[in-house]
């Protein structure tokens, strides 16, 4: 038996699923093309968003606060996901395993704190943001003369 022979004979399984799911691919989008609307009409290009027109341009520029505070949410859903992790094997890991998790939770709480204090999750700008500044509290009334 040649090499190529056994290949075949070891993998029959994949190959035919790999040539059933080309065939299906092929057959779904032949039977929308075939089958599918040719109507045209003067609003039928016409995109729509949630039942209205769309307005303005979708090609604006956003503020890179907006990738940072995404990048923040799949840092700390990973994070969860390891927590999630440790939580389903916390008899097998024991108070290592605990020892461990309390660590790399304080490390998060570390890298969340410096990310509030070098303003990261701050949306305002600079020249909007509000410096509240404390007044001392005066017991007297002013509307007494």
């Amino acid at each position: 038996m040649s090499t190529a022979t056994e290949v075949v004979a070891h993998h029959w399984a994949f190959i035919i699923f790999v040539i059933i799911a080309f065939g299906l691919c092929a057959f779904m989008l032949t039977g929308g093309w075939l089958l599918g609307g040719r109507a045209r009409a003067r609003h039928k290009e016409t995109q729509f968003e949630s039942g209205i027109e769309s307005v303005g341009d979708t090609h604006i520029r956003l503020s890179a606060k907006f990738y940072l505070v995404a990048m923040f949410f799949v840092i700390f859903d990973v994070e969860a996901l390891f927590l999630y992790a440790w939580a389903t094997s916390i008899r097998e890991s024991g108070w290592v395993g605990f020892v461990e998790a309390a660590i790399f939770i304080l490390v998060l709480l570390a890298g969340l704190v410096y990310l509030v204090r070098i303003g990261a999750l701050d949306w305002a700008p600079a020249r909007r943001r509000v410096v509240v500044k404390s007044k001392p509290i005066s017991h007297s009334n002013p509307h007494k003369q």
